[in-house]
């Protein structure tokens, strides 16, 4: 898709190893030629809560449909 630095975009899959789900937002960091990115995932106060290097296809870019929700990440899991 060629996404570029600072766009946010939606987790396509599960990552349990870093406590992110589908649907999680995050913004692209760094764009790794041809097709990788690196994704930073925030919590609601602002807080680092993963920085992954993911492919294009593990993530999609916001759609006008999408809502913005809030849950408690369980980091004893």
């Amino acid at each position: 898709m060629g996404f570029k630095e600072l766009e946010t975009v939606v987790l396509n899959r599960d990552l349990p190893e870093h406590a992110l789900r589908t649907g999680d937002l995050g913004a692209v960091v760094r764009v790794y030629e041809p097709d990788g990115l690196e994704v930073e995932f925030g919590s609601a106060s602002g807080k680092t809560e993963a920085l992954v290097t993911l492919k294009d296809a593990d993530v999609r870019a916001v759609a006008g449909g999408d809502l913005i929700a809030v849950r408690q990440v369980d980091r004893t899991a």
